[in-house]
């Protein structure tokens, strides 16, 4: 379903923390780490597992499996074009970036 390494590129797609994914899938930090920690597939409840794939395709990545259409092969993600669905907001917008413009 989702790998460790797979939810760490995500979160850092995303610009977002553990606590973070944790607050957008119900779960815990600690389950969020626990997960993280796995090697290979995540390891959790069914229920878990769906809930922070869901919020990080709710938040714009896309999950790609083995043997899903893709440039490369194996595992990756990639971010979305959300601007185009729904009028969903992009992962970015779940903590927005300081900006570094300085008025002058």
């Amino acid at each position: 379903m989702i790998t460790s390494s797979q939810m760490r590129a995500a979160r850092v797609m995303l610009d977002i923390d553990q606590s973070d994914l944790g607050e957008m899938a119900g779960l815990s930090v600690l389950a969020i780490q626990r997960m993280e920690s796995t090697k290979g597939q995540v390891l959790g409840t069914t229920d878990a597992l769906t809930n922070v794939v869901e919020a990080l395709e709710e938040a714009g990545i896309e999950l790609i499996g083995n043997g899903r259409p893709t440039i490369g092969i194996g595992r990756g993600i990639r971010l979305r074009d959300l601007d185009k669905q729904n009028g969903r907001a992009s992962g970015a917008a779940i903590r927005p970036k300081k900006s570094t413009d300085h008025a002058g």
